[in-house]
């Protein structure tokens, strides 16, 4: 891993370059629409996109410009201008970045807490978007800085980001097909027996619009968690999303009684039973959710090798996870002593 604000070899120019693609017309799509069959031969590409370029005539049917619905009789050419364009109003920021995983298509960002993602009302500048495009101004080109999915300011770890627009229609695509791999690691209140799958559908909260909630017009959202190591009032779990909610685990294990330490939305400050003082200070210092993107596995949009990124527990969550294991060790120590 490096630090992007220190390698300036990884930042790219500014200035996108037009690409020229060729193709014909199969026969057997004859009737269809041009936008459908753009689609069909272009598929790096969003459909939005392609729209947009028809409209403009950067994408021409036998040298002539046509509308989206206007049918293909089968075998004309198409030339397709694709044209990179400004995608995002955010500006380029010098914040350091930690780099897990780097090549021409995707970058993986092993994101801090306290970094919000997007801007949006009460973060305008000092987000994530702001700091890609300072790493690579190119990301300009692509929708959202090639951010493909979110994770919550407080919420620490692992994201892929596209480089390029064919990257990002194939990240995206992934995603939407459930074959990126996505494992958190957490620290959940309460001893849990076991580990579990929660499916249940997360929507906005009935009357708080602050909070998600499982609710029965929801979303569906599916979460697979397991016990990792048991302290005595807390556990340790990883888990495994297939779908990708907001504040997707956060609200699976509140739903079931175990919401995450630290969490200042969904869960409160329980001191456990004759608790270390160090323990306590540990439980009451810790100001975010305990949740860590620790993994991601996904094909790589150009070669389809499969490419999976590691990133180990930040400090403060090592911190707490130390301090309920010697917790756990004192109270053992001592019961065994008064069972002799």
């Amino acid at each position: 891993m490096h630090d992007a604000a220190d390698d300036e070899d990884e930042t790219c120019d500014a200035v996108g370059a037009a690409e020229t693609l060729r193709a014909t017309v199969p026969f057997e799509f004859t009737g269809r629409r041009f936008d459908q069959v753009l689609a069909e031969l272009f598929p790096d590409y969003s459909r939005s996109r392609l729209a947009e370029w028809i409209k403009s005539g950067q994408a021409l049917l036998d040298g002539a410009v046509r509308r989206p619905r206007d049918a293909v009789r089968g075998g004309e050419s198409i030339t397709l201008a694709a044209t990179p364009g400004i995608e995002t109003d955010a500006q380029p920021e010098a914040i350091p970045l930690v780099i897990a995983y780097a090549d021409t298509d995707v970058l993986v960002i092993d994101k801090p807490a306290g970094l919000v993602v997007h801007p949006g009302a009460g973060n305008p500048r000092g987000t994530l978007a702001n700091a890609l495009l300072h790493f690579d101004p190119k990301l300009s080109e692509v929708p959202r800085a090639g951010i493909v999915h979110r994770l919550d300011k407080d919420t620490s770890g692992l994201m892929v980001v596209a480089r390029n627009l064919r990257a990002h229609a194939a990240l995206v695509e992934q995603l939407a097909a459930r074959e990126v791999h996505r494992q958190y690691v957490a620290v959940a209140m309460g001893a849990m027996i076991a580990g579990g799958s929660v499916d249940a559908p997360i929507g906005r909260h009935p009357s708080d619009r602050v909070r998600m909630a499982v609710v029965k017009n929801g979303r569906e959202a599916v979460t697979h968690y397991r016990v990792r190591e048991r302290y005595r009032a807390h556990t340790l779990i990883e888990c495994r999303l297939e779908t990708g909610r907001t504040h997707q685990i956060r609200v699976h294990m509140a739903h079931v009684k175990h919401p995450l330490v630290g969490d200042p939305v969904y869960s409160r400050l329980a001191n456990p039973r004759a608790a270390t003082p160090e323990l306590l200070a540990a439980l009451r210092d810790f100001r975010r959710q305990a949740l860590h993107a620790e993994k991601l596995a996904f094909a790589h949009p150009a070669s389809g090798e499969t490419i999976t990124v590691e990133a180990a527990m930040p400090a403060d969550m090592q911190a707490l996870v130390t301090t309920l294991r010697e917790d756990a060790r004192q109270h053992a120590a001592a019961d065994s002593r008064g069972g002799r």
